[in-house]
Parts: structure tokens; sequence; C-alpha cells
């Protein structure tokens, strides 16, 4: 495939990883304030939201059909009005009575739609871009992945919030939101009709020879040395924070006689959701420049600790139930910027096991056990809540945080494994 100029790359990367991560967001994050502000219980919620991680879970298995059927550019062009057409849906039976499994429907085809397009664009990017382009262009396709998240968690349960003011009326405030999402992917899809890479040539339509070489791959990824260390680190180092997660925007959203601190939708999505995912990028951010100076080794179990530890203020706002929003905000704040940094050690954990032949294929196996990771755990977690409340809940995610740390001890770093060789 011929590769367009770099002008061009800025028509089309920006908006396609935004609205890469748009969906993600909506079907992850959008949908568990939907339902709790529509008064589904929390250990509803909990476990078919976490449900949604599937797609993700299993994604790398339907990668060779995306190679073979038809181009990368038609997918996502394809997927988005799929999506846009699912969210039209997600907002007419929203104000029906049986609401939940209909909007269930439509939310498990949006995760579907929006890991196949992940694929399709992921695929795009490798095939138009230059290796030089590809580095080049990661940072600004992260930022703006980044964005999406900001906006899911932070501006869309704003917009929700002033539209519940201005209507008196929640479930028309959400349809008109959903409208709303509905028609931007419409336009983003005729947006990226236009300025997508049109050169791009179809794979001939051997899929067979496509899977095996899938299962060769996946098999060299099973032999690889300690991997079973190494899945099971995956699995369960965010085994605390999984149901963390889950649960942390209910808590928040919940009224203070539920034991909630009985935030609106305004104030959630600016304190979690607007500066708390800032201050997880910022800890992120930091956490790869620490380790770009000393290396992985040094930093890992330091890091897992700043990742851990944070999550006591949330036992701590469980106990007190402050109603200071400065307070709140500086909390999450503190608690995010610590998830973020710590996160950034999984990730290049990941990374560094993924090496060598086949690694692209091989990091997003990892990034499949790793949804599955946060899958699990998050399914059963609105039970727990529900039956401790919201208080034992938090000791017991400290708790559940001890396994991910003590699996450490097991793990092969390499030696200055991510630190610079300047």
């Amino acid at each position: 495939m011929k590769k367009n100029s770099s002008s061009d790359h800025w028509k089309w990367i920006p908006s396609l990883y935004f609205i890469e991560g748009l969906p993600w967001a909506i079907t992850m994050i959008v949908s568990v304030v939907l339902y709790k502000n529509l008064n589904i219980s929390n250990s509803d919620i909990a476990l078919y939201t976490s449900w949604l991680y599937l797609p993700w879970v299993i994604k790398p298995f339907w990668s060779p059909i995306i190679d073979t059927v038809n181009t990368k550019r038609s997918w996502i062009i394809g997927m988005q009005l799929l999506i846009g057409c699912c969210l039209a849906l997600i907002g007419l039976t929203i104000p029906l009575e049986s609401f939940f499994k209909y909007t269930l429907v439509f939310f498990w085809l949006i995760a579907f739609s929006s890991a196949t397009q992940d694929i399709a664009a992921d695929g795009l990017y490798l095939l138009s871009l230059s290796s030089h382009d590809q580095a080049w262009y990661i940072g600004i396709r992260n930022t703006f992945y980044r964005l999406a998240i900001i906006t899911g968690q932070g501006l869309i349960i704003i917009i929700v919030g002033y539209l519940t003011d201005l209507t008196g009326q929640i479930y028309l405030a959400w349809s008109l939101l959903f409208f709303s999402l509905s028609v931007t992917l419409f336009i983003s899809a005729f947006y990226h009709y236009k300025v997508l890479p049109k050169n791009e040539q179809k794979r001939s339509n051997n899929s067979s020879q496509l899977f095996q070489e899938f299962y060769l791959i996946l098999k060299s990824f099973f032999l690889k040395p300690s991997i079973s260390i190494s899945i099971i680190f995956i699995l369960i180092y965010r085994f605390g924070e999984a149901q963390l997660v889950k649960i942390a925007p209910l808590f928040m959203l919940d009224s203070l006689n539920d034991g909630g601190l009985g935030l609106s939708n305004v104030e959630y999505g600016f304190l979690y959701g607007t500066l708390g995912t800032a201050c997880l990028t910022i800890g992120g951010i930091v956490g790869g420049i620490l380790i770009a100076k000393q290396g992985l080794k040094f930093w890992i179990v330091w890091m897992a600790l700043a990742m851990k530890l944070p999550d006591i203020v949330y036992v701590y706002m469980a106990h007190s139930l402050p109603s200071n929003k400065i307070l709140i905000g500086t909390l999450v704040c503190i608690e995010q910027f610590g998830y973020g940094f710590g996160f950034t050690a999984y990730l290049l954990y990941m990374m560094m096991i993924s090496e060598g032949k086949n690694s692209t294929s091989h990091y997003a196996i990892c990034t499949g056990i790793m949804a599955m990771g946060m899958m699990v755990p998050g399914m059963f977690s609105g039970m727990i809540q529900e039956s401790f409340g919201y208080f034992n809940f938090f000791i017991w995610v400290i708790l559940s945080t001890i396994p991910g740390l003590i699996m450490i001890k097991f793990l092969s770093i390499k030696q200055n494994y991510g630190r610079n060789k300047a």
C-alpha cells in the first residue's frame, strides 16, 4: 500500500482515534452512570456492564476476519454507522418499561462494533504510515484517544446533568443525549468516508491460512518462558482496582442515605470524570519518564504500591461521607494519579513479555488477558458491595490488591528494561 503524505495524516488520525475511544467510553463508563440514574441495582449494573468487556477479551480471535474480508477503511465506516444506529436505538428504548434489557442488547452491539473498529483502525494506521510516521504520530493518537475517555467520563455526564435540570425529566435527558451521540457517529462516518486513505489493497481471502498463522502465533505466545506466571500476574495485578473502578462511580452518585456521596451528574462528571481522568493521564506520563530514567525493574514495586495504597481514600470517604467538593476532588485526584502511575509499569511489563517475533500479536493477546482481568472481578463487585456496604467493600478492595503485589516477587524482569540507553 502506498503511504500517504504526512499532511494527509492530520486529516484522519486525530478524529479516528477520538472516535475509536468514544464508543469504549460510552460502553464502559456512560452505561454505568445511565443505569445508576435509572435506578438499576448496583449488583445488576456491575454484573451486566462487566460482561461488556468480553469483545475486547476475544478481540484477537476475529482479527483475521477483518484482515481478509473487505478493507480496513470499509470496516471503520461500517462500524461507525452501526454504532450510530445502536446509539439512536438506545435513545428510543430508554423511555420503555423494559429499557434495561433492550439497551443492554444495543450496548453489546456497540461493544463488538467498537472492538472491531479498534482492529481495523490500528491496521489502517500500520498500513498507511511509514515506520517513522507511526512513531511520530503515536503520541497524537494516544492523546485523542484519551480525550475521548475524558469526554465520555466527564463532558457527556456533565451534559446529561444539565439536560436533566433543563427538562426536569431524567429519562428524556438521557434519550436526548444518546440521539446527539448518534448524530455525532453518523457525521464521523461521513467525514471518515471522505478523508480515510483510499489506496488500501484488499488482502486475498485466504482466511484459513490466516487462522493457521494465528494458531502458530498463539502457540508461540504460550511457549514463552515462565508465561504461566506472566498470565497470572496480568490477570490479578488489578484485581482490587477492577472492582473499585466499577463501584466508585456508583458510590459517588448514590444518596447519603444509601452510604454514597450524593454527587450530582455534573459534580461527578467534573470531579471524577474530568479532573480524575486528567490526573490519571498525568500519572501515566510521570511513570513513563521515571521508567525511562531507571528502568522497569527499579520502579515496578514502587509503582504497584502507588497504584494500590491510594485506594484507601475510598475507605475514608465511605466512613466520613465528606460534603466538601474540593476535598472529594483532591482525594479522587490522588487515587487516579496513583492508578495512572502504577498502570505504566503494568503496560511496560506486557510490552516486555511480548518482545520478539510477532510482538504486536502477542501484545494484543496480553491486552485480551488484561480485559479478562477487569471483566471477571467487576462482575461480582456489585454483589459484594450490596452484601457488605460501601465501607466494608472498600476495605475488601484494599485486601484484594495484596495478591498482585505478591506476584511481583515471582516476575522475571530484564535488567534496565525500559531505561534509555543514552
